[in-house]
């Protein structure tokens, strides 16, 4: 039986969603405690995608095989949380088709980037990235529109990576000003897919057009480089998070 499941985490206590040796990542944490509900055998789960070290998740979605047929979703997600570690939380749980891949048939996702110009805040420093100084915001505004649509996005992912494809589609972006707090700023990317690094990268680029190093029209220069040392420097994970997978 296929089980499919939206669950939400506090990345800055891994080391990235994907399971490593030695290390303690979301994914291995996941596992543990489903090899537990399953008798002590080994449960395999299938994440949309991996998120870094540092970022965090409102709702990443994954599917698992599981022949516990006496178990309800219900108490499948319940029985998870139960044993998972408190900064990780199983949202909800559902059984889905077996020709169902919560990577495959995703249909776009959401990520947001949260900075703080004003007074560094300690207290938040794992949840929200401390520039600690003013952005032109107007201008980085005017350089996401150019990052809309679709791009060969090869300036703006891993320098070493090699890949057949490097083309995506931005859907639509947004900066957010925070009402109550004009220092916070949030900026949101909805796209059909993204490449390793891609929204660090465009946050780094992003944010050197605030601190005008950059003007918003480099971007459509950047992209027709297709060379990752053509954009601005990776941003820092705080502040990062996925925050939902359409299908």
């Amino acid at each position: 039986m296929r089980y499919f499941m939206t669950f939400s985490y506090d990345g800055s206590k891994y080391k990235g969603y994907q399971k490593q040796p030695k290390e303690k990542t979301v994914q291995g944490e996941i596992e543990k405690a489903l090899r537990k509900i399953n008798s002590n055998k080994k449960v395999s789960i299938h994440a949309s995608g991996r998120t870094d070290a540092g970022v965090h998740a409102y709702n990443q979605k994954a599917h698992f095989d599981l022949e516990m047929k006496h178990i309800t979703p219900e108490k499948l997600k319940d029985g998870l949380n139960s044993l998972l570690p408190d900064n990780i939380y199983i949202k909800s749980m559902e059984i889905v088709p077996d020709d169902f891949h919560a990577r495959y048939n995703v249909k776009a996702k959401e990520y947001i980037y949260i900075i703080n110009m004003g007074e560094y805040n300690p207290i938040e420093k794992d949840y929200i990235y401390q520039y600690n100084k003013k952005l032109d915001v107007v201008e980085m505004q005017r350089a996401l529109k150019y990052l809309e649509g679709t791009h060969n996005f090869k300036s703006f992912t891993k320098a070493d990576s090699e890949k057949d494809d490097y083309v995506r589609n931005i859907v639509q972006t947004n900066l957010i000003r925070d009402l109550k707090n004009v220092n916070k700023i949030t900026i949101s990317f909805l796209g059909t897919g993204f490449l390793r690094y891609q929204v660090r990268n465009m946050m780094g680029t992003l944010i050197e057009i605030g601190e005008g190093k950059r003007k918003s029209e480099d971007i459509i220069d950047i992209l027709s480089k297709e060379d990752r040392t053509k954009a601005g420097k990776t941003a820092a994970p705080q502040g990062l998070y996925l925050k939902d997978v359409l299908y």
